[in-house]
């Protein structure tokens, strides 16, 4: 347990973080699934919609901290892809 003042309030910091990064990442969650489901009905008009609304959630989110640079461009060229391979069909 903690006794300085410092590390309490660290622990309350620490509480209010994570509550707000997972929130963010259900976000992107969700908008990703969103983009999966509509690349399974083989959509590619509401695909690329659904697309850029996920580059967008991912992008604000990693520019809080919540994800990894590297880790959204990897999330973004990973679904950026998937859509590639169905139009190109």
């Amino acid at each position: 347990m903690a006794h300085s003042l410092s590390a309490k309030k660290r622990i309350r910091q620490n509480v209010k973080h994570r509550i707000r990064n997972r929130a963010r990442t259900k976000q992107v969650k969700l908008q990703v699934r969103k983009v999966v489901e509509a690349l399974a009905e083989r959509n590619a008009e509401k695909a690329a919609a659904e697309l850029r609304l996920a580059v967008k959630k991912i992008d604000q989110v990693a520019a809080k901290g919540t994800l990894h640079k590297n880790a959204a461009a990897r999330k973004k060229s990973r679904l950026q892809r998937r859509l590639n391979a169905l139009t190109t069909r």
